[in-house]
């Protein structure tokens, strides 16, 4: 790489060299980026916590399971009313999404029927995702690296919403749920899983415990919900009890062990 002075013989400053950014040898500050960029947007809106969306980006609202958009659309939209509810001055519980369509979508457009805030952590991928038009602009995101985005997923979120889905939404699941069981976060996540016989279907989790491979505790880590009252109950229980009630000192973010 031969850097060329302008007219006035200046060579141009390392961090504003575009050729410089896009090479191997910075991507330690372009992986930093994607981690203070976020971080500035979210001190800027007060963001002190998040509910994460999960599930499949090809759920669509008049597709064969359209009935889980119409339902996370829905579930989000109450879950934004109540958290505005709070008496906080900053803001509690914002719906966060992976940004992209289908349940994710479903997700950020519920949180905007209600007048709320809502978050897009999107990732460039060669299909399905594109940032949706429901998301608030200024908590809008596009990554390059998805062990930046799964970060900003765990590290804000007090509760886990997981429907139906792919490999991917399998991954943030199971990411989740080793990061619990392994004590690995200092604060409770609320883990509902959405659809109890599509869970039950897919993941085996009672022979996991019958083959030793999970502990019979380990299954008290989530809950299973069939409907939006269900679900909404789950996640105000859960986050009044670990959060909202007084004389509790939990942090307000996934701090780690280490």
């Amino acid at each position: 790489m031969i850097e060329k002075p302008d007219r006035e013989g200046r060579l141009p400053l390392a961090y504003r060299n575009q050729e410089f950014l896009d090479t191997p040898d910075a991507r330690s500050l372009r992986v930093l980026s994607e981690y203070l960029y976020p971080l500035s947007h979210f001190r800027k809106e007060r963001i002190h916590d998040t509910i994460v969306f999960f599930g499949s980006a090809r759920t669509l609202e008049m597709g064969s399971n359209g009935r889980y958009y119409n339902e996370a659309r829905e579930l989000a939209r109450r879950v934004t009313e109540w958290s505005d509810s709070l008496h906080e001055t900053s803001r509690r519980f914002v719906i966060c999404s992976g940004g992209g369509p289908g349940i994710m979508e479903a997700a950020n457009r519920g949180a905007r029927d209600a007048g709320g805030k809502t978050i897009g952590l999107n990732i460039g991928l060669p299909f399905e995702q594109r940032p949706n038009p429901f998301i608030t602009p200024e908590l809008s995101f596009e990554f390059h690296y998805f062990f930046m985005r799964k970060f900003w997923f765990a590290y804000l979120a007090k509760a886990l919403v997981v429907f139906p889905g792919g490999f991917g939404t399998l991954d943030e699941l199971t990411e989740i749920l080793t990061l619990a069981q392994t004590q690995k976060l200092l604060k409770k996540i609320v883990v509902v899983l959405y659809g109890t016989a599509f869970w039950k279907e897919i993941l085996n989790f009672d022979a996991l415990v019958r083959h030793d491979m999970i502990s019979e505790e380990d299954l008290q880590l989530f809950s299973f919900a069939d409907d939006v009252d269900t679900a909404f109950r789950l996640l105000e229980t859960g986050l009044t009890k670990y959060y909202l009630e007084p004389d509790r000192e939990e942090p307000g973010i996934a701090k780690s062990r280490v």
